[in-house]
């Protein structure tokens, strides 16, 4: 690290749902560190897979906020021990995956505030939380919740063109709505409701940062056209919520500069901005770089498929979020929960647990596959609202034995079905793609977050 060590740089996080991630830029836009702590691997203690926990009932799915939290420690005290240093860091940001939600205690923001510099970060938070086990985004439980909200606005599509989206499970203010419902005393201890963009961003400033714009339009409750919470919205959720959330704000605003528990213990500079932190999905358009008319497809624990817009039109399937990166503007997206860990189980299922064996069967196999298609969801997907394993032949009959099915087959029809999913939502259409657009793949949402 002696080399880098007088470099001015900027620091991007990732709260991903698998790990915590950091990456320090220069001012050339070189990265010339990076690391990561991954839940499973590095902090066994709390029992997750793929970073949650699955309950009994298969819908509902959470993580432990004091996780997080251990993981930025750890992080934090590994680049302390290489020799990284802090005190050229001149600004920071990050991101962290949409939708989750972190409740803090009442009284959590005078421990924020008043950090000892001695103890490390979960040492602290330990009785910060109302509830220590958050929903994520793969949560599937809110439907009652869901219908509640839409039946309070109007319907389906009155609460999309509100929000840019119908009620989806996996949001913030049906998850917010369920939690007032069945624990209205973890709810009425609760003082702040961070998404866990803001909530990383909090632990940073050592007070409770804001929710930006983009990350904000993927709760249900904010109005995306002028950008603030719809009352309506927050009504049908759970009461005295807006003073719970805070006053929402661009995501490119610094919003303040960082706690001195992070000066007095790793020596950052006091001067050191912290700039609001958004989601994952709103700082990969950003990190990507796109413009109008490009699309990009991000192949991460869930996969999305997203592009820049000047105009919503929401529709009843897929997102319109404000855009990270122009507040005038938009972003489309299109969101699958069954990514990266399915086509993991189905490697470790078919191929050895072999990405080499499981590349071999691919290219074995000609292009189209014969015909024969694959949907894989053994979590409830989003679009469409499907569970199972669903295999077809070219003659259109569904193949319920597994058996029938080589290899290679069961593989390729994985890999090939996610685009026809695409093609068929009517999410884009009328939106303006480029006669030559960028479409750019992005393995990992993580690597294109933060700054």
């Amino acid at each position: 690290m002696a080399e880098h060590a007088a470099r001015r740089c900027c620091l991007g996080w990732d709260f991903s749902t698998q790990q915590v991630k950091v990456v320090a830029v220069d001012a050339e836009l070189n990265v010339f560190y990076e690391d990561s702590v991954l839940f499973d691997r590095d902090l066994l203690e709390f029992g997750t897979q793929g970073g949650v926990h699955v309950h009994e009932d298969g819908l509902t799915v959470t993580s432990p906020v004091l996780m997080w939290v251990q993981a930025l420690d750890i992080i934090l005290e590994k680049m302390k021990a290489s020799g990284f240093d802090f005190s050229q860091v001149l600004a920071l940001s990050g991101a962290g995956q949409q939708h989750g939600s972190v409740y803090w205690k009442a009284g959590a923001s005078q421990v924020l505030t008043s950090l000892s510099p001695d103890l490390l970060l979960h040492e602290q938070l330990q009785a910060c939380f109302s509830i220590r086990d958050c929903p994520v985004w793969m949560d599937s439980s809110t439907t009652a919740q869901c219908r509640q909200l839409e039946a309070t606005v109007g319907g389906a599509q009155a609460l999309s063109c509100l929000t840019g989206s119908r009620a989806y499970e996996r949001f913030t203010g049906n998850q917010i709505a369920k939690l007032y419902q069945q624990n209205p005393e973890a709810y009425s201890h609760t003082e702040r409701i961070s998404l866990v963009s803001s909530f990383a961003a909090s632990l940073f400033l050592g007070s409770y940062s804001p929710i930006d714009y983009s990350d904000g339009s993927g709760m249900n409750l904010l109005r995306i056209q002028d950008k603030v919470w719809s009352q309506a919205c927050l009504g049908a959720c759970a009461p005295h919520l807006e003073e719970k959330l805070g006053l929402p704000v661009p995501s490119c605003s610094v919003v303040g500069a960082i706690s001195s528990y992070f000066v007095q213990r790793y020596g950052f500079p006091p001067g050191c901005k912290v700039v609001a932190f958004t989601g994952d999905n709103p700082a990969s358009l950003a990190g990507m770089r796109l413009e109008e008319g490009d699309i990009a497809v991000s192949l991460g624990t869930s996969d999305t498929l997203f592009l820049w817009l000047q105009e919503p039109t929401p529709t009843l399937e897929g997102h319109i979020f404000c855009n990270p990166v122009d507040p005038q503007h938009y972003m489309a997206l299109l969101c699958f929960k069954n990514g990266s860990l399915m086509r993991e189980k189905i490697r470790d299922e078919l191929a050895s647990s072999s990405w080499s064996e499981f590349s071999k069967a691919l290219q074995s196999t000609e292009m189209g596959n014969s015909g024969n298609l694959g949907f894989y969801f053994d979590v409830m997907e989003i679009t469409p609202e499907i569970i199972g394993r669903h295999r077809f032949s070219a003659e259109n009959h569904e193949c319920l034995r597994q058996r029938f099915w080589p290899l290679e087959e069961h593989l390729t029809t994985e890999t090939s079905c996610r685009p026809c999913s695409w093609n068929r939502c009517t999410l884009f259409r009328g939106c303006e793609v480029s006669p030559k657009p960028q479409i750019s793949c992005c393995p990992n949402p993580g690597s294109v977050s933060g700054l």
